[in-house]
């Protein structure tokens, strides 16, 4: 049985979004900028927990040596700007800043220079794998700060030793991803390259260099990062300025907010280098499925 509709009811057209089974463009809309603020609003939870713990544990006196967020947050205002306790390290933000990135990126690049052309090397020849290969492995167990004093011995006290530091620390990162990159190469892509006409040292610069680059930087990614780990270790060594020279400070003289404010600029710092290093990576690699920035 069907039933008709009275004639002075007028049906209800469809909406064309409804028709086609599209959603609204309203919803379109907020689906799109969810879409855009999921990684932001997901990437502060952990931070935001974390912060609410300090306030609590701050508050309800579990310790009384850490500092409230809120007069970290002032410190970190006058580390920056001044105008608030007026100490020694009042506005002195950028000139530690600057002193530490130019240890972190002149060794990371002198760690680069070395790592990167022995490890194509070891990669590719067996020879020279054999050769270098044991000493290296024999080394790189001995963590950075062990080579503290023998380097303060060797370039005395100041930024060379932190440089060298650096350098150390950044160097076997590289040098691991780029032995693995060219190791891994495919043996079918010298096949297919040898059946192409491509032979002999040309297979190095059109096949290894290329299947190996998404390795490569992961290695200097990682070098980056253990750089700005190492900085702390690094200005140990008696340098006047510099974010772990502030942090040295900061626990000789008992002021935890000092420590804090040097950790978090740190954090920050080494974050963006990390973003910069993928950004480059993701931008040169777009070729390379497997590579995921």
């Amino acid at each position: 049985m069907t039933v008709q509709p009275h004639a002075g009811e007028l049906a209800q057209p469809a909406s064309p979004a409804t028709a086609s089974g599209l959603p609204a463009p309203g919803m379109a809309k907020t689906s799109v900028l969810w879409r855009r603020l999921k990684p932001i609003v997901l990437a502060l939870i952990v931070p935001m927990l974390l912060l609410v713990f300090w306030q609590v544990a701050t508050t309800q006196q579990w310790t009384r040596l850490i500092p409230t967020p809120y007069q970290v947050a002032e410190y970190m205002v006058d580390f920056a700007h001044g105008g608030i306790y007026e100490d020694a390290y009042s506005a002195t933000l950028v000139t530690h800043l600057l002193a530490s990135m130019s240890r972190v990126y002149g060794g990371f690049a002198l760690a680069a220079a070395f790592a990167l052309p022995i490890g194509l090397l070891i990669g590719r020849l067996e020879p020279a794998r054999m050769l270098l290969d044991p000493f290296l492995q024999l080394m790189r167990p001995i963590p950075v700060t062990a080579w503290l004093p023998l380097s303060m011995i060797l370039f005395g006290l100041g930024a060379k030793s932190a440089f060298a530091l650096v350098c150390l620390g950044a160097f076997y990162p590289i040098l691991l991803n780029t032995i693995f990159g060219v190791r891994s190469v495919d043996p079918k892509l010298f096949e297919a390259a040898s059946m192409l006409g491509c032979k002999g040292n040309a297979q190095f610069f059109k096949v290894v260099l290329p299947a190996a680059t998404p390795s490569i930087f992961t290695g200097l990614r990682l070098g980056l990062g253990l750089a700005w780990f190492v900085i702390v270790v690094g200005e140990m060594t008696g340098v006047p300025q510099g974010l772990g020279a502030v942090i040295m400070d900061g626990r000789t003289l008992s002021r935890t907010e000092l420590v804090i404010c040097g950790m978090i600029v740190i954090g920050v710092a080494g974050y963006l280098s990390d973003r910069i290093v993928v950004a480059v990576g993701n931008r040169l690699l777009r070729w390379s499925p497997t590579h995921v920035g």
